[in-house]
């Protein structure tokens, strides 16, 4: 989607994805997830899941909106200290630097000593040829990764996106060298998805381990 698309959503507080705690399949991955420094979040919005991290990783987070990052310091009562670094402004507090800006755009300075990823809501709210580049980002940017990664699943032509239908069957075209392992399943048909009810005969969230 647009940056406009996203800042829009932020502007006008449509904020259907955002969750009120940690996602279930990230609490029942938290101890088997490797023992680094630091975890990178992309996309990562104001989400619950960086406090959650919070607790064993230094959280390094991508986001677009400044609404997005100032919202997630002052609703955990933090504040927080600002700088430039080219295109992106670095919010900074405690364990957690939200890099603010375009993704695409984002140095690698920025996961410097980073090879963990967690994505709970990034990729499922990319059409496919962006899930194409952002997953080509990702790899730049770590070469060697362990990712936890959520996706979610309906019979698509039932809905538009985001958040986007993503397959088992696309995860090896996006991630073309790695090992890709099953971790959980989370059936979510009749109960909708975080604050949005979808009118889908199916719906179903899926955790993997892609690690390249």
């Amino acid at each position: 989607m647009e940056p406009q698309f996203w800042q829009q959503r932020w502007a006008l507080n449509e904020l259907g994805f955002q969750l009120d705690a940690a996602h279930p399949l990230l609490s029942a991955q938290l101890a088997a997830m490797p023992n680094v420094p630091k975890v990178f979040v992309p996309l990562c919005g104001k989400s619950p899941d960086m406090h959650a991290l919070a607790g064993r990783y230094q959280v390094i987070g991508a986001e677009l909106a400044e609404i997005a990052c100032r919202d997630f310091f002052t609703e955990a009562g933090m504040t927080a200290t600002t700088t430039s670094s080219g295109e992106h402004r670095i919010w900074q507090s405690g364990v957690y630097q939200l890099w603010q800006g375009d993704f695409f755009t984002l140095p690698a300075v920025a996961v410097a000593g980073t090879a963990l990823i967690y994505d709970r809501a990034a990729l499922i709210a990319l059409p496919p040829q962006m899930r194409l580049q952002y997953a080509a980002k990702l790899q730049q940017l770590i070469p060697n990764a362990h990712m936890l990664l959520i996706t979610l699943e309906y019979p698509e032509g039932e809905k538009q996106g985001p958040p986007f239908a993503v397959f088992a069957n696309e995860l090896p075209l996006l991630f073309p060298k790695a090992c890709i392992q099953l971790a959980g399943i989370r059936n979510l048909t009749g109960q909708g998805f975080a604050r949005r009810k979808f009118a889908t005969s199916q719906l179903v969230e899926k955790s993997w381990w892609i690690c390249w």
